[in-house]
Order: structure tokens, then sequence, then C-alpha cells
């Protein structure tokens, strides 16, 4: 697969061939699926917390008298059919993160690319550096891109491009080591520099006999 090399102005100066391993895969739906779904779950607070029986105020003293009242008997008014009483089998902070397998979060994360691939939505620079923090000129580049809702990939060094994507609403700035399913997939563009689009072929190259 070739790829065009642009530069920050859109120009295109060369190309890049990338592998069909990592960028060509077929896009199976189904890990992504699984792979959201983890990282999603991850990062849930779990800190819903609700009253229970023992934890409601009140409610110490027998509401009436066991016999006499034609009522049905009592001990507590914490019980919960009374109105303000504790709750049964109600939520309690509780952590939702769960693992996946290294072999599934490497092929969804193939899919990922070869999805954005597919629909030519990977953008390759030379070079993504900036004279300084300049979010203006960060914004121009990307317009000249065709990327306005991008995710940005380059070495976690590059301070003054890191810095010129953080005030960009749409757009997103992260190391490749860090690069994941749900970010790829929930940006347009996917916009690599030169070096990082061959750090990730290098990186989710399939190995003989496994991911």
């Amino acid at each position: 697969m070739k790829i065009d090399v642009k530069d920050l102005d859109g120009k295109v100066v060369g190309d890049i061939e990338l592998s069909d391993h990592v960028f060509g895969v077929e896009v199976k739906e189904h890990l992504l699926w699984e792979v959201v779904r983890a990282q999603r779950a991850k990062t849930r607070a779990g800190t819903h917390s609700t009253l229970r029986r023992d934890e409601v105020r009140g409610g110490g003293k027998k509401p009436f008298k066991q016999k006499g009242t034609g009522n049905a008997r009592q001990g507590s008014t914490r019980a919960p059919h009374f109105v303000g009483g504790g709750s049964v089998f109600g939520p309690k902070p509780r952590d939702y993160a769960y693992t996946v397998p290294k072999k599934v979060r490497a092929g969804a994360l193939r899919s990922a690319l070869s999805l954005k691939a597919k629909e030519a939505k990977i953008v390759v620079v030379n070079e993504l550096l900036l004279a300084g923090a300049k979010t203006k000129r960060m914004a121009q580049a990307l317009a000249a891109l065709g990327a306005h809702n991008a995710l940005v990939v380059d070495g976690k060094d590059n301070r003054n491009l890191a810095l010129s994507v953080r005030n960009l609403p749409k757009t997103k700035f992260i190391a490749p080591e860090g690069v994941n399913v749900y970010d790829v997939l929930n940006h347009d563009a996917l916009v690599l520099s030169l070096a990082t689009a061959k750090a990730l072929e290098t990186r989710l190259m399939p190995h003989e006999g496994g991911a």
C-alpha cells in the first residue's frame, strides 16, 4: 500500500509504502467492539452508591406494636418497602475494568488502522515540526491537510506540537506508544509523521505463529 507523504502546507513531497499486514488487513468489527468496550469500561468512575437497610438513618424503634393494630407486623422503617427505607441489591462502588488479551488488542488496532486506510483517512506528513507552540499555525496545517477532526501522532518529545494541538477542540495529540483503538475510531482523520508511521508498522507487524 502506497500513501502520499505531505508537508504541513498540504503539498505532496513523496510517498511511503506501508505493510498490508498492518494497514491492509480485514476489518474485524467484533474485535473493535470488544476492545472499545474494554477501554470505555476502564474509564468508568464506578462511584455510584445507594444506602442499604443497615445504612439508612433512623428506624431503630418498632413503628407500632406487634398485635392489635390490624396492620401487618413491622420491625423497622428502614425496610425497603417503606418510603425512605434502604435499597435492595442497589449499586455500590466498584471497578468496571477488565483485561483483553494482548493479541486481541493488537488485532483490533490493526483493524482500526486498516479501516482508516480503506477510507483514505490516514495522512502521513514528512515532519510535524513547528517553530513554537502555535495553535493558529497548527489549525492552518490541519486545514491544508484536510484533517479538522484529527488524531495527531508523533514522538512524546515533540513539545511544540503537543502544545499547539492542545487548544484545538476536535484534535488530540498522542505519542505512538499510546495509539489505541478508541482514539483512532473517535477521530475522522489520523495524522502521522513519517517516522511514526514506520514505528507503528514495526510495533504491530504480526510475528510468525502469533500477533
